[in-house]
């Protein structure tokens, strides 16, 4: 890559005008109307999001936020003609092992606030220093302070090229990967791609489809139910992909000129995929939502999908390295589907969490992701 190989420092310092807008914004919000007794069927209740607009307009304290940010180390790279930016954590403890996490859609790198201190130093937290992580935490290009992109071919093998430079970059020869939605997506690509460095693999929310309807047959039964979210999702609830694998330009134009046209479309997934299995602080929501509306990249980061869509329900090479999956409630990890792509040595089910597990369970996804890396550290 001929990039300039400089890792430049960064810190997060919106302007209090760009504050002051995105309050005057949501103060002069024109509601749509509402179907009487339709819940969640038709999307996001009117009720539910004039609560959190409400909240984000006079409640939410982003400055406090980005101060929680701004405590950890935070930096910007050039790769592959892409500004990078990303949070690095290095551990106190000499020995530690380095680990990139990677977020998914529509989060953020502030999905890691709450596992970040207790990964990368445990002897503060409690833990055992031996299971400390130096941690390296990206923003996706076109998302955040990534973005936007600039240029097409982001796709998901591209992300993960970057990040095996960025990794390279930062001097580290062994290390782990970690993701979670996109971030399940990502990483294990990046180990494909640089499988003579990456150690072992985690991640959550990882889905693996089928290839022959006849694998089915040999499922159990809680597996049977996982492969109906799989199908429940595609029928019912997978318009917001469809539209971002095809027109994200078209839907960008209401997203990064409406804080709340973003806050509704994000919504959708923070809180209706925590919905009855592990709800979501309003904060939690509010930060990722925040840092993509002030960056103004809701519409690069939905980009993604329409790099991506070209290679969905492609096979793919199975991938040595060790791997470990960690199941919440609400995910459609099927344990056979997911052993024909990788070598799973470690398998964890949970009773509480979801799909955005870093926020709504960090302290179950901070465990599993410590005891799977004993096995390859």
């Amino acid at each position: 890559m001929n990039d300039d190989r400089e890792i430049r420092p960064f810190r997060i310092d919106i302007p209090q005008a760009d504050l002051d807008d995105l309050r005057d914004r949501l103060g002069r919000t024109r509601w749509p109307d509402e179907l009487p007794d339709v819940g969640w069927s038709y999307g996001v209740p009117l009720g539910r999001l004039r609560e959190l607009a409400e909240y984000w307009r006079t409640g939410y304290d982003w400055r406090r936020h980005e101060a929680r940010l701004n405590a950890f180390p935070q930096y910007t790279t050039t790769i592959d003609g892409q500004n990078v930016h990303f949070l690095h954590v290095r551990s106190p403890e000499p020995d530690a092992f380095p680990l990139i996490l990677t977020h998914g859609w529509p989060g953020s790198v502030a999905e890691f606030l709450e596992v970040a201190g207790p990964l990368a130093d445990p002897r503060a937290h409690g833990g055992d220093p031996a299971d400390a992580f130096h941690l390296v935490i990206p923003s996706i290009p076109g998302y955040g302070f990534s973005g936007p992109t600039t240029e097409t071919g982001w796709d998901v093998s591209r992300v993960a090229r970057a990040w095996a430079e960025l990794m390279s970059r930062l001097g580290y020869e062994r290390y782990g990967a970690h993701g979670g939605d996109w971030g399940a997506r990502i990483s294990p690509e990046l180990t494909r791609i640089d499988s003579g460095h990456v150690a072992g693999l985690h991640m959550n929310s990882f889905v693996a489809f089928p290839s022959d309807p006849a694998e089915a047959g040999d499922l159990s039964e809680a597996e049977r139910k996982r492969l109906e979210k799989i199908t429940r999702w595609s029928d019912e609830r997978s318009g917001y992909a469809q539209i971002q694998s095809t027109r994200p330009q078209t839907l960008a134009y209401a997203l990064v000129d409406s804080p709340v046209g973003q806050l509704a479309w994000n919504t959708e997934w923070f809180d209706d995929y925590g919905h009855g299995v592990g709800a979501m602080d309003p904060d939690a929501i509010l930060t990722n939502v925040t840092l993509n509306w002030l960056t103004g990249t809701a519409g690069s980061a939905a980009r993604l999908y329409r790099e991506a869509a070209a290679s969905w329900g492609r096979e793919v090479e199975f991938c040595p390295v060790p791997t470990g999956l960690a199941v919440f409630p609400g995910d459609s990890t099927v344990r056979p589907f997911a052993e024909r792509e990788h070598r799973v040595v470690h398998w964890s089910e949970f009773d509480r969490g979801g799909h955005f597990a870093a926020l709504q369970a960090p302290d179950l996804l901070t465990g599993d992701i410590r005891e799977f890396f004993r096995l390859v550290r």
